[in-house]
Order: structure tokens, then C-alpha cells, then sequence
């Protein structure tokens, strides 16, 4: 593997300033790439991690609870970056809401799980698009569960419902716009060692968290970023449309 493998190539990672996000661009940044790095609130999280990148780097803020501000990040990256080739949709939240609650509740807790989950991912995707198709093509990652593809527990369907949706979006995109050289995958982590994995750890034990999972482990968040950088690469086109399974053998197709 070269490790310029990625040189010259531009990527937009939404959710970056830590966990599996920051690995992400760790990455993408040590295989050549210029990573453009959005964040939501941790600005010093986001100035600490692109002081530690050995190459270029930008960063760019946005709120994606807001229904405009995936439209207001791209506008943003794409000013200050001018060509992307990439776009890596990670950032996601996970919220529990019980079929006891209030109907308002309720509702509230669907709707900012959606905006955030899937329909700034979805917004981010179509610039993308546009963007990719004038300029001879690009790649799509969207960052799914394994909860999207076997459902989720009760306190928190938004969640699963949420990365089953972005599973579809991305299959749609890969039959759609294949021909125009967009490539685009979905990336389907079970339990990965972040800081709400340990947080659940910490709570249940580790045992609760890996009781279903064959290997005993939770994946790292260097495997994920391996797994991105490497759909990234030129000679990785067939990829198209692929879920790509992370979860050590706890949900098998």
C-alpha cells in the first residue's frame, strides 16, 4: 500500500472532531488527502485535530439539527475547498425515547434524530451529486449501524430507522448515478469503542456490550477509518453500492 495513496484528493468528513470521525481523518490525512473537517460545537476539538495532521487541512462549522445547515456546510467546504472528491456522511446521534412518552416527545425525538441522521446526509448527498457529475465523479461513505440492517432496541428505533434509511439512500445512489462516476457504499459498524460505548461499558459492564458479538470485542475506530480510506482508493470503483458489515460476526447476511 502506497501512503500517498489518497494524494490529492479532497474529503469532506461531517461529525470529525472525535471519536470515529477524528480517526476518519487521521487517516485519510496520513494516505494524502486533504480532509475538510466539520464539527457541530467543539471548535477546539476540531483546531486540535487539524494540528495534528501531517498535511493540509480546513475546517468548517455547521449545525446539522438545522434543516438548512447541511446546505450552509456544503456552500461553506465548497468555497473554501473548491473541488471535493469525497464525501464521508458520519455524523449521527442517538437518542432514547420509550413508546411512553408524550406524543410531543415522541415526535421531537423522530424528527432531530431524522434531520441529524438522514436528512442532512441526504441534503450533503445531493450537493454532492451536483458537485461530482460536473467534474467527472467522486465517492460517497455513509456511516450506517448495524442497527439499520437488524433493528434496534426499544428506546431507541429512531436510531435504527434512521441508518436503514441512509442504507437505501446509498443503494439508490449507486444504481443511479454509477454512470456518472460517483461510487457509493454504506459502512455498517455494530459496536465500535467510543466514548458512548464506554460510557455503556462503564454503566452494564463489557460483557453486556460484546455478549452477542462472536470475536468478544468491539471494533476499533482505526478499523473503521482503515475501511474508509480504503473505499476511497481509485482502483476500489466495484464497490459501488456495497454494505460493508463491521460488527465481529453479531449480524451476518
Amino acid at each position: 500500500m502506497s501512503i500517498e495513496s489518497l494524494s490529492g484528493q479532497t474529503v469532506l468528513v461531517t461529525g470529525a472532531s472525535g471519536g470515529i470521525g477524528a480517526a476518519i481523518v487521521e487517516r485519510l490525512a496520513a494516505e494524502g488527502a486533504r480532509p475538510i473537517i466539520h464539527y457541530g460545537r467543539d471548535r477546539g476539538a476540531a483546531e486540535a485535530l487539524l494540528a495534528r495532521l501531517p498535511g493540509e487541512g480546513l475546517i468548517v462549522q455547521a449545525d446539522l439539527s438545522n434543516a438548512a445547515g447541511a446546505f450552509a456546510l456544503w456552500q461553506e467546504a465548497e468555497a473554501a475547498a473548491g473541488r471535493i472528491h469525497a464525501l464521508i456522511n458520519n455524523a449521527g446521534i442517538r437518542t432514547e425515547i420509550s413508546i411512553d412518552a408524550e406524543p410531543d416527545a415522541w415526535r421531537e425525538a423522530w424528527q432531530r434524530e431524522f434531520q441529524v441522521n438522514f436528512f442532512a446526509a441526504a441534503d450533503l448527498c445531493k450537493q454532492a451529486l451536483t458537485h461530482f457529475k460536473a467534474r467527472g465523479g467522486g465517492r460517497i461513505v455513509n456511516m450506517t449501524s448495524r442497527a439499520g440492517q437488524r433493528g434496534y432496541a426499544a428506546d431507541a428505533m429512531p436510531y435504527g430507522a434512521t441508518k436503514a434509511a441512509l442504507i437505501n439512500l446509498t443503494k439508490s445512489i449507486a444504481r443511479s448515478f454509477g454512470s456518472d462516476g460517483v461510487v457509493a457504499l454504506a459502512i455498517a459498524p455494530g459496536w465500535v469503542k467510543t466514548e458512548m460505548a464506554e460510557d455503556f461499558v462503564a454503566k452494564f459492564g463489557k460483557q453486556a456490550a460484546v455478549a452477542d458479538i462472536p470475536i468478544g470485542e468491539m471494533a476499533e475506530v482505526s478499523e473503521i477509518a482503515e475501511l474508509v480510506a480504503f473505499a476511497l482508493r481509485p482502483s476500489q470503483r466495484s464497490l459501488n453500492g456495497a454494505t460493508l458489515d463491521v460488527n465481529g460476526g453479531s449480524y451476518i447476511r
